[in-house]
C-alpha cells in the first residue's frame, strides 16, 4: 500500500509580520494557523504521517499546540525554506515514503478535496501542485521611475499553491542536487532537475499567512453564517451491579462492579447525546432508542452518539465544543481521562481540544457517595445556520 506523508513547513520566523510570536501559532478563532492545516492533513483518509518542521526556538510554541496529536516528532528547520525542506525530506529516509505532500504552516485552509485533487495527480505524475489563474491585469513597472513598461500576458500566468505532491526519492533528490540555489518553492526545485510538474485548480480560500491583513481576511473566512449557537445539557444515571468493568466515554475500564441498565450502560456517552438532542431540540437519547427494543440491549451507546452527530449534520450545523463531568466515589478516572477524549473526538470528528472529560465526587453524599452507582453530566455547544429553520 502507498504511503503518504505530510511534511508542513514551520520555520518561518514572520519578520514581515511584525510579531514576536511567528505568525504561524498566531490564534485564528478557535486554533493557532498552523492547527487548522495540520488538523485538516489529521483527517484525511489518505496521509499516513505528519511531519512538523520547525525553528528549535519555537519549540515552546509547539509544544503547547501538538502535545495532543499522534504525529512524528519535529525536526529542526534551515536557514532559508529552500534548506527547511530538503531537511524535513531528509528526516523521512528512514519512513520511505512513497509520496509526500509539501504544506507551508501559514497556509491554514487546505481542504480535504484540495489534497485528494494533488494527491490523485500523483498517480500519474512524479509532481503535482494546486494552482490558481491570475485575473488581474498585470503591468511590468520600471523599478527607477514606478512607470509601467509593459502589460503582461496574463494567460499562461498561475498563482503556485501548497500543499505540493512529489515522488518522494524523486523530490529528495532535486532539492540535493540544486541545494545551492536560490529556489522559492519545491516545484521549482522540480522544475530545475526537469521534473513535469502537473497542476491541479487551487482553492481561493487556501491563502498564505504573510501580513496581518491576510490574518483579518482568514478570519473572515471563518466567520459565522447568520445562525445561533445553540446549548444542550444532558445528565445520566446507572447502579452499579455484578461484573469486572464499565463502559465510560467509549472506553472499558476494570472495575470490580459493572453497571445495570440497558446497552452497555455507557454513562458518559448517554449523557453528552442527551446534550446534543437536547441542543437541537429533537427529543432524548429514549425516544431514538427505546429501552424496550431487544436490538439495543448490550449495543454499543457510541452508535447513540454517532446518530446524534447525524442528525446535527443533517441540519448543515456543526458541534463546537463538548464537555462531560463524571460524578462517582469510584473507580478513579483520571488514568483513563486522555483515552476518553480520543475516543469522544472520534466519534464526534472533533479536535480533541474541544473535547472535555472531567470526573468529581460527591464528597461520600448520596447514593453516589455510597459507591451505589455513576453519574455524568454533559454540555454541547452547536451552531445551527438561520437559513434551515
Amino acid at each position: 500500500m502507498s504511503v503518504c506523508i505530510a511534511l508542513i513547513l514551520s520555520g518561518g520566523a514572520g519578520q514581515r509580520f511584525g510579531d514576536s510570536t511567528p505568525k504561524q501559532y498566531l490564534p485564528l478563532v478557535d486554533r493557532a494557523v498552523i492547527r487548522h492545516a495540520v488538523d485538516t492533513f489529521l483527517k484525511h483518509p489518505r496521509i499516513d504521517h505528519i511531519r512538523i518542521v520547525r525553528r528549535p526556538q519555537d519549540q515552546t510554541f509547539y509544544d503547547k499546540l501538538f502535545d495532543d496529536l499522534e504525529i512524528l516528532e519535529p525536526v529542526d528547520a534551515g536557514e532559508t525554506r529552500q534548506e527547511s525542506a530538503r531537511l524535513g525530506l531528509e528526516s523521512l529516509k528512514g519512513l520511505n515514503p512513497d509520496t509526500v505532500l509539501i504544506h507551508d504552516g501559514a497556509r491554514p485552509f487546505p481542504t480535504e478535496e484540495l489534497i485528494t485533487r494533488t494527491l490523485d495527480a500523483l498517480k500519474i505524475y512524479s509532481a503535482a501542485i494546486p494552482v490558481l489563474p491570475v485575473l488581474d491585469t498585470i503591468k511590468e513597472i520600471s523599478t527607477d521611475k514606478k512607470l509601467i513598461s509593459k502589460t503582461v500576458n496574463r494567460h499562461k500566468l498561475f498563482r503556485a499553491q501548497t500543499p505540493q505532491g512529489f515522488d518522494f526519492k524523486t523530490i529528495l533528490k532535486a532539492h540535493r542536487k540544486n541545494s545551492k540555489k536560490k529556489l522559492t518553492d519545491d516545484a521549482m526545485v522540480a522544475e530545475e532537475d526537469n521534473l513535469e510538474v502537473a497542476t491541479v485548480p487551487g482553492n481561493e480560500t487556501n491563502i498564505k499567512i504573510t501580513t496581518p491583513e491576510d490574518l483579518k481576511i482568514a478570519r473572515k473566512f471563518l466567520m459565522e453564517p447568520e445562525g445561533e449557537t445553540r446549548v444542550g445539557t444532558g445528565y445520566d444515571v446507572h447502579t452499579f451491579e455484578k461484573g469486572d468493568h464499565i463502559m465510560l466515554c467509549g472506553i472499558k475500564v476494570p472495575f470490580n462492579k459493572g453497571l445495570k441498565g440497558h446497552s452497555d450502560s455507557d454513562t458518559g456517552i448517554h449523557a453528552l447525546t442527551d446534550a446534543i438532542l437536547g441542543a437541537i431540540a429533537n427529543g432524548d437519547i429514549g425516544s431514538h432508542f427505546p429501552p424496550t427494543e431487544k436490538k439495543w440491549q448490550n449495543a454499543s451507546s457510541s452508535i447513540f452518539l454517532m446518530h446524534a452527530a447525524s442528525l446535527v449534520k443533517n441540519l448543515d450545523g456543526r458541534i463546537n465544543n463538548v464537555d462531560i463531568t463524571i460524578i462517582c466515589e469510584e473507580p478513579k478516572i483520571g488514568l483513563y481521562r486522555n483515552q476518553m477524549r480520543d475516543q469522544i473526538s472520534k466519534i464526534l470528528t472533533l479536535p480533541v481540544s474541544s473535547v472535555s472529560v472531567k470526573a468529581t465526587t460527591t464528597e461520600k453524599l448520596g447514593f453516589l457517595g455510597r459507591g451505589e452507582g455513576i453519574a455524568a453530566q454533559a454540555i454541547a455547544t452547536i451552531f445551527i445556520p438561520h437559513k434551515l429553520y
